[in-house]
């Protein structure tokens, strides 16, 4: 249940911030950079949004693509570290 809820969080905040995502739709497996919805600063916004939204600290380590390629994968990416918080 709470995965969902992340997931929905992101999707409105894609939504909200990124013009293609709302023309083109947002599908869950959909390759953000590949599709050009969403580029590399795109990126660098949605993870000071995630960091703010779910209280995480990202490393420079963790901004891999695939952590960041899909609305799957982001709401994965933020559901394992929410798992792993101390």
């Amino acid at each position: 249940m709470q995965a969902q809820t992340a997931e929905d969080r992101i999707r409105e905040f894609t939504l909200k911030h990124f013009p293609l995502a709302r023309k083109n739709g947002l599908k869950p497996r959909e390759k953000w950079l590949e599709t050009g919805m969403i580029d590399s600063l795109g990126i660098l916004d949605m993870v000071h949004y995630l960091e703010e939204e779910f209280s995480l600290v990202i490393s420079d380590d963790e901004l891999q693509p695939e952590n960041f390629d899909s609305l799957e994968a982001v709401a994965e990416f933020v559901r394992k570290k929410s798992e792993n918080k101390p």
